[in-house]
């Protein structure tokens, strides 16, 4: 799942870029150690499903987001915390309301009028892998970068958001063969190198 997943992300950053890269993994769904790292990092990219962290733990994840430093959330991210499902409305501007099935073939679109911007560098669109997210419904000071589409359904699956100077980058793929397509991986290489600035 996302450990492995991460991994590849933070080898390919790390070869590619000058960054360095902490990472804080599960133990148990409601403990997720080494969060003091937030407080020295640049960006924050959170790919949690449902974890019930809470104290602490989730005072430093508020902490985080309250500094209006930059985020990068990754497919399930959107539910990522239990106790605090609101961070898909109030940080990424998300309206996830379930998925699709994983057997229906997705096409993953980069939106025409968008390809010039700096995230889509080398991104091709693709078949995607893993369910297609509902999200029909995102706020409307997001940014859509590509689209999914299943039968007659298309929803937005990567998208910025902008408030008050911060970067905030969310995208619903992230099954874990995505992580094995080149695109996929330029799209949050860049997602991550675009929110801290660079």
């Amino acid at each position: 799942g996302p450990d492995k997943s991460l991994a590849l992300l933070q080898t390919h950053l790390e070869k590619n870029h000058p960054v360095e890269c902490f990472r804080a993994f599960r133990k148990s769904d409601n403990d997720l150690p080494d969060l003091e790292q937030l407080e020295k990092c640049a960006v924050a990219v959170f790919f949690t499903r449902r974890l019930t962290i809470d104290g602490d733990q989730l005072r430093m994840v508020k902490n985080y987001l309250a500094s209006g430093k930059p985020v990068v959330g990754i497919r399930t991210a959107s539910h990522g915390f239990q106790n605090y499902l609101e961070m898909d409305k109030e940080v990424f501007g998300g309206d996830y309301k379930n998925h699709h099935g994983n057997n229906l073939k997705c096409e993953i679109q980069v939106v025409e009028e968008r390809k010039t911007h700096p995230i889509l560098k080398g991104v091709e669109s693709y078949i995607g892998h893993g369910s297609l997210y509902k999200n029909a419904d995102i706020a409307k000071d997001c940014t859509v970068l590509m689209t999914g589409g299943i039968e007659k359904f298309t929803y937005p699956v990567a998208w910025t958001r902008e408030i008050k100077g911060r970067r905030v980058f969310y995208t619903s793929l992230g099954h874990q063969d995505d992580f094995k397509e080149e695109s996929f991986l330029k799209l949050l290489t860049n997602a991550v190198l675009w929110a801290a600035g660079n």
